[in-house]
């Protein structure tokens, strides 16, 4: 499926902006000259504008323009932004260690259940991850994607270690949209072993959904928080 010239420009100017390439603080192209970069009408270039302003990377004001938005202190993990645009629109340095994938196994997992509809996937590429920022234990991830026309994806690594780039650098799989549940939990003993916490120490649990440009393909993350050092928010 041909993704949509907006989405490509939107995806561009985040990468740039993520980069570093357009700054804090500054100003983007104006609509004009994006309309002529990425050949495209005004309402196309707004359209990428208005999404990139919803996922909270630049702010819009008339007869400004689009100005890149301000790092918070918190991190972004709540936002629809993978990991690796958080960590790097942070200014902190992360690390991720892959504990156990990428294989091939099913969404056996109950607490799923609330946020799976009718789809009917029988086997699922799995990962389980944990993050770090400034080697400080943050996140311990198992995401599920399903294992439905992406040739190679096993054999090959991430680009850049980032799975939303992946899928829509190499695959056409844009990532648009997430449900999601946020509960807080008591860290059972394999939780925080892994997060560096004594056994019951809150962390937070987050359920997501992710909708993407591809009809019925969904991907399905576990994430377990600590907050102890870093606050999360929705934005960066």
């Amino acid at each position: 499926m041909k993704i949509p010239l907006y989405r490509q420009i939107q995806a561009n100017l985040k990468e740039k902006i993520t980069l570093g390439q357009y700054e804090e603080g500054g100003l983007l192209p104006s609509e004009n000259d994006l309309c002529g970069e990425f050949t495209a009408t005004r309402m196309t270039v707004r359209q990428a504008l208005n999404e990139l302003v919803k996922e909270g990377y630049i702010t819009r004001q008339h007869g400004k323009g689009s100005t890149v938005s301000a790092s918070r202190k918190s991190l972004g993990l709540l936002s629809l932004k993978g990991w690796t645009e958080v960590v790097v629109a942070s200014d902190r340095h992360g690390k991720t260690f892959v504990l156990e994938g990428p294989i091939i196994k099913k969404l056996e997992d109950i607490a799923f259940k609330p946020l799976i509809d009718d789809e009917n996937h029988e086997e699922f590429i799995f990962f389980k991850r944990l993050r770090s920022v400034e080697d400080s234990p943050m996140m311990v991830e198992q995401t599920y994607i399903p294992n439905e026309n992406l040739p190679n994806f096993i054999e090959e690594p991430l680009l850049e270690g980032s799975l939303f780039r992946t899928l829509l650098i190499r695959y056409q799989i844009d990532v648009q949209s997430m449900t999601q549940e946020v509960r807080a939990v008591a860290a059972d003993k394999g939780i925080a072993h892994l997060l560096k916490i004594k056994v019951k120490s809150p962390v937070l649990h987050l359920l997501r959904k992710y909708k993407t440009s591809t009809e019925g393909f969904y991907l399905y993350s576990s994430i377990y928080c600590n907050t102890e050092k870093f606050a999360i928010s929705s934005f960066n």
